[in-house]
């Protein structure tokens, strides 16, 4: 499983790179897998716009809503069940009165 890294300690690893490390030194110096520096510089392209690319804010989003995507077919799910074992419960009106 991938170790999360706060953002803070991300944008410093950038600035790292920007004033002339290389990837490699500064994932020796940090001890952090130099293919998370490259992923992270690659992102880092795409958010301001110099390359194309889902964008960190549009990514943050959309797993956002595909949680209440999720959430909301849940409920559905159950209310859908719930109706139809209030049904078989609960007869409607008029088909089971005893005929007069």
């Amino acid at each position: 499983m991938s170790k999360r890294y706060p953002p803070e300690f991300r944008r410093k690893v950038l600035d790292l790179l920007k004033a002339g490390r290389t990837v490699r030194q500064v994932a020796f110096d940090l001890q952090i897998s130099d293919q998370t520096i490259y992923n992270w510089r690659e992102q880092e392209l795409i958010d301001t716009g110099q390359k194309p690319g889902i964008t960190s804010s549009d990514h943050t989003e959309l797993v956002a809503a595909r949680r209440r995507i999720a959430e909301l077919e849940t409920e559905l799910a159950v209310t859908r069940r719930a109706a139809e074992l209030l049904r078989e419960a609960v007869p409607p009106k008029g088909d089971s009165r005893p005929s007069r």
